[in-house]
């Protein structure tokens, strides 16, 4: 069998599988997603799969390069991706997407026995770290809603009507006033 016909199959068989599994996501149909843990479990991570031109004879290419894996340090990371190598030098030739994420859910608490939950911000870069701290209340700042005095309140209020809309025409310009500042052709 060629290639093509191996993935087809491997795609066909990964949608019937997973169809109704919340972790798995078909981002395309040689790229793959799958959540090991559950929602909101610290431990979890999220693992890409993509296939090459030539896959299963090729390893596919393994990421955890998602935003979903942001306060896994990426030591970690790397740990987790080694281990799946191994897996996929083994599987080399056979269809192996399930087997690598049957694999990391049966081996998700040895994979994630040295993770402490990182800040995010620090495993983006250090110059982003240093700056959170000032961004910090700028953001805080921008979640307060405007403060209306009284009479600020009172005057918006006298504009709108009950529903806080303001009455139609508002902006209109009084044309007899336009006219006689302006001066119309009539008069002349």
């Amino acid at each position: 069998m060629s290639a093509n016909e191996d993935q087809e199959m491997e795609l066909e068989a990964l949608r019937s599988i997973y169809e109704g599994d919340e972790s798995f996501r078909e981002l395309s149909p040689v790229s793959f997603q799958y959540r090991i843990g559950e929602n909101g479990d610290p431990k979890a991570f999220l693992i890409e799969i993509s296939w090459t031109e030539t896959y299963p004879q090729t390893p596919p290419i393994l990421s955890m390069n998602a935003f979903f894996n942001n306060t896994i340090s990426s030591a970690v990371k790397q740990s987790i991706l080694a281990k799946l190598q191994e897996a996929v030098e083994a599987n080399l030739g056979t269809a192996m997407t399930y087997t690598l994420f049957e694999y990391a859910k049966d081996n998700k608490e040895q994979f994630m026995e040295n993770h402490n939950p990182v800040n995010s911000a620090t495993s983006i870069s250090n110059s982003i770290s240093i700056e959170t701290p000032n961004t910090a209340p700028s953001s805080k700042k921008k979640d307060k809603k405007e403060q209306l005095s009284k009479a600020q309140k009172r005057k918006l209020a006298d504009k709108t009507d009950h529903k806080g809309e303001l009455p139609r025409g508002w902006n209109w310009v009084d044309v007899v006033k336009h006219l006689s500042k302006t001066g119309s052709k009539d008069d002349e």
